[in-house]
């Protein structure tokens, strides 16, 4: 079949995940790159193996002089409903990165406009491609691990102040001319850790959600919260938590556990990696295979294949974002409670906390442990 003609907004970054990807794509016939949109040209070695692609930092005219038929957004985040919007009203169907928007009302503006125009879109959280998922939603069905209690999700980073310096509106709530951002540790970077404990408690959209209880912590000299965690309730009457930092002591793999009345199943979600516990039985290990997202939506275009991540699919995850976006400013965590470890900061005691919340499905300030370091957290709402 003929390769169809792509876009790509945003090489640089975590662009160049997604120009690897395009590259891989194209090797096997599914798109060609025609065109990258970018303040500064790439350079031939950036653009190895790939001919004839047009540049320029003018998004819509290159979507009109090449014809593509898919863009790849990988801007900005205030940025994003814009330039889904400006492709969508050319025909051009959409993979956008993920958060899809810094507002429920950008959210519903992208959501409303691409549905109007008729044409695709995909929202980037790869978690959501796993074959882990319906794999572990087939062990619920079945009684594998009894009756589901909650599920609760963990994240453990480490961030330099470098990454919080990347752009200018890294680490930010809002911009200067106050433009919503929400650049935080559960609404960008641990994202996926609340996509996919929604999406394992079958709780994707935005109705699914009936209560938000958060706590916002920050670090970091920032913004935004680098040190959180949340508990998201939802109509099946389940309780999803999700602690999450980017101030590890240990950076590990973030991962998912579902409880059961009768046993657990957990999912690194980078891993596509599953363990199943339960009673009476020993410790079971599976590897997943994962759709890849920009391959599903070719699959969409060419065999009318069902997409993956539609923005409905989305929607009780925007629901988070917009409950951060209009939460008080994270509280500043007091020195004494990190210290530095080169050029990063240490919030002593994190991975424990992030731990134990998970595995009690508690926010950090109902944890009846020692919080050694954390007295910060200590009251938070």
């Amino acid at each position: 079949m003929t390769p169809i003609p792509l876009v790509l907004a945003g090489a640089r970054g975590h662009g160049r995940w997604h120009l690897d990807n395009i590259r891989r794509l194209q090797r096997h016939g599914a798109v060609r790159l025609v065109g990258v949109c970018e303040l500064r040209p790439l350079d031939a070695a950036a653009l190895d193996g790939f001919d004839g692609v047009a540049q320029s930092s003018d998004f819509a005219g290159l979507l009109d002089t090449t014809g593509a038929g898919i863009a790849v957004i990988c801007t900005p985040i205030d940025t994003h409903t814009t330039l889904a919007l400006t492709a969508a009203r050319r025909g051009t169907h959409v993979l956008l990165e993920k958060p899809p928007a810094p507002s429920w009302a950008e959210f519903r503006r992208l959501a409303d406009g691409v549905r109007q125009a008729g044409t695709a879109c995909q929202i980037g959280f790869q978690s959501l491609g796993s074959h882990a998922l319906p794999a572990i939603a087939d062990l619920v069905a079945a009684g594998t691990i009894g009756e589901v209690t909650g599920i609760g999700a963990a994240g453990a980073w480490a961030r330099d102040e470098a990454y919080f310096r990347r752009s200018p509106w890294a680490g930010k709530r809002r911009l200067d001319d106050g433009t919503d951002v929400v650049d935080g540790v559960l609404t960008n970077p641990l994202a996926h850790a609340v996509a996919t404990a929604l999406a394992l408690d079958g709780s994707t959209r935005a109705e699914d959600v009936t209560g938000i209880a958060l706590e916002l912590a920050r670090a970091n000299d920032i913004e935004a919260d680098d040190t959180s965690c949340a508990r998201i309730t939802t109509t099946r009457g389940t309780p999803v938590t999700v602690a999450v930092t980017l101030c590890a002591e240990e950076p590990g793999e973030p991962y998912v556990v579902v409880h059961g009345s009768h046993g657990r199943v957990t999912l690194w979600y980078k891993q596509d990696r599953v363990l199943l516990q339960r009673a009476g039985h020993g410790p079971e290990e599976t590897l997943h295979g994962r759709t890849d997202l920009l391959e599903n939506l070719v699959a969409h275009l060419r065999d009318g294949a069902g997409l993956l991540v539609p923005p409905e699919r989305t929607g009780a995850f925007m629901r988070l974002v917009d409950a951060v976006r209009t939460a008080p400013e994270p509280r500043r965590l007091p020195e004494g409670t990190w210290y530095a470890d080169g050029n990063r900061r240490v919030v002593k005691g994190v991975d424990a906390l992030v731990r134990a919340s998970a595995d009690t499905l508690s926010l950090f300030s109902e944890l009846d442990r020692p919080r050694p370091g954390l007295p910060g957290l200590e009251n938070s709402p």
